[in-house]
């Protein structure tokens, strides 16, 4: 066997999101022959991407089928996510991702599922950070069980920076890191937006594959905040199937929509979706409707990243402070990988077929 052998039949395993095979897209390394033994090592555009197990499988089949039936392959995985920043030595210049999780209207679970979304991408090897943009309703510190830790600071040439708290494996920056959670945060609008852009320029989040920014409700005075600072990679879009609910998500894809805006929308996930009992776990009840989300993504053409279900344990996990991706549920677990991986895939295609995001300028 040589290796222009074996990477003529990887020439024929495609990655199913980019439209391209392997070796084109130059996702083959350390390619090593001994005897039958053959190993490689695939780069993936994403540690979370759900396609890998569907490229080993096809690889060994390749070599095997192509080049010789008696081929031991091993094939190990590596990942350098995808971006497409341009305005790097800017802002936030080491970080690759920035994603926004957004929704028309508060109570349909964006916090949890900004938080879930971040350990899940965590948990799949990327590095991540999770923003609390939500200035007058933090969640974070509850969630993640750092109520009343502070943030140390770093000093940085002529001004300090500082260093967000770190807990289950991503960094972490709130409003409620920083002022007594009994107090409430009464700001007028410009106030709010000054503070969301510190969190940006006066936060050392260090490098980052994604940094998932968990947006207040609406369509407002801080979204235009993050997005005049940053380049905002894409959002998720964050409804209950409830028609209220998608009336609201409608006007906040409407918002990114706007040509001055023009931000892409990577998907939008279906939260509270159905309820099954624990003693019942084959019963679906579809409390607030059903395949609302899933009709608002097909009306738009905009991806469908899934549906989580309304589950006692998932409400629990947010509220003493270990979010369900670090608990034992594997069936909650299973459906924010599943949302996670279908994120992360809308994610790198954004990267592979659409041009870099601008900052926004609005009057």
């Amino acid at each position: 066997m040589t290796q222009d052998q074996i990477l003529q039949a990887l020439s024929n395993v495609q990655e199913p999101d980019l439209g391209s095979d392997i070796v084109t897209l130059k996702m083959v390394k350390d390619l090593a022959i001994d005897g039958n033994a053959v190993s490689f090592t695939i780069v993936l555009t994403t540690p979370a991407c759900p396609m890998k197990d569907l490229m080993k499988n096809a690889s060994i089949n390749a070599i095997k089928l192509l080049v010789n039936k008696e081929a031991a392959v091993t094939v190990n995985f590596t990942a350098n996510t995808s971006s497409v920043r341009k305005d790097n030595g800017a802002v936030l210049p080491n970080v690759k991702n920035i994603i926004a999780v957004v929704s028309g209207k508060g109570g349909v679970g964006k916090s949890t599922v900004a938080a879930n979304l971040a350990l899940a991408l965590a948990q799949g090897g990327a590095s991540v950070g999770l923003m609390d943009a939500d200035i007058y309703g933090p969640s974070v510190p509850i969630m993640f069980g750092v109520r009343g830790e502070r943030p140390k600071m770093l000093n940085s040439g002529e001004k300090g920076l500082i260093v967000p708290i770190e807990k289950y494996g991503i960094k972490l920056m709130s409003i409620g890191l920083l002022v007594d959670e009994k107090n409430a945060v009464v700001w007028r609008g410009p106030m709010a937006s000054s503070a969301i852009r510190q969190f940006i320029t006066d936060v050392f989040w260090g490098e980052l594959d994604y940094l998932v920014i968990d947006m207040p409700p609406g369509t407002g005075d801080i979204h235009l905040t993050i997005m005049q600072t940053v380049p905002v990679t894409g959002v998720v879009v964050v409804t209950t199937p409830q028609d209220v609910a998608l009336a609201d998500a409608k006007k906040g894809i409407a918002m990114f929509g706007q040509a001055q805006i023009k931000v892409p929308i990577i998907g939008i996930v279906e939260n509270m979706s159905y309820f099954t009992p624990a003693e019942l776990p084959d019963n679906k009840y579809y409390i607030f409707g059903k395949d609302g989300g899933k009709r608002l993504a097909e009306e738009y053409d905009i991806p469908f990243l899934g549906q989580i279900p309304l589950v006692q344990s998932i409400r629990e996990g947010g509220d003493k402070g270990s979010p369900i991706m670090v608990s034992d549920d594997l069936v909650s677990r299973k459906a924010f990988e599943g949302f996670a991986g279908l994120a992360a895939r809308s994610i790198a295609m954004r990267n592979a077929n659409m041009a870099p995001t601008k900052v926004v300028e609005v009057v």
